[in-house]
């Protein structure tokens, strides 16, 4: 998987997690492929791949450790927060938060070792982005 796939894998998974990919977030992933300069010459066909790869992974016990597995060989470190903030921007997307999308995303703040304080913030800035009249 290369580093844009890894983005991409994160913010499907955040979304799967609960076992509800919602509209909202489709189309908030597709905003964020679509206009983040890290996405700029991203291919946009490879999503249906990266997607059939994280739900065959989700299917298995084990899928979870693996997708992190590939996540962390696919992706720089210095990405890291990068893909926090965009999982953190899928999750919030709809409004709500549900128990298995916050598990997910405190699985992923200790897989990819994300400083507390850190994710916090970006965790902040995704709530005020997405906050409703």
């Amino acid at each position: 998987m290369t580093s844009q796939d890894c983005l991409v894998a994160v913010m499907i998974a955040v979304s799967a997690s609960d076992e509800a990919i919602r509209t909202t977030e489709l189309l908030t992933i597709e905003r964020i492929v679509n206009h983040l300069p890290v996405f700029a010459d991203y291919d946009l066909d490879r999503v249906r791949g990266v997607s059939a790869t994280v739900f065959d992974l989700f299917e298995n016990e084990d899928g979870l450790d693996a997708l992190f597995g590939l996540i962390r060989d696919g992706l720089p470190a210095r990405l890291y927060e990068t893909a926090y903030a965009l999982a953190c921007d899928v999750a919030a997307s709809d409004g709500k938060l549900q128990e298995a999308e916050l598990a997910f995303l405190q699985e992923m703040r200790y897989e990819l070792n994300i400083d507390r304080l850190h994710g916090a913030a970006i965790e902040r800035g995704a709530r005020a982005r997405h906050l409703t009249m």
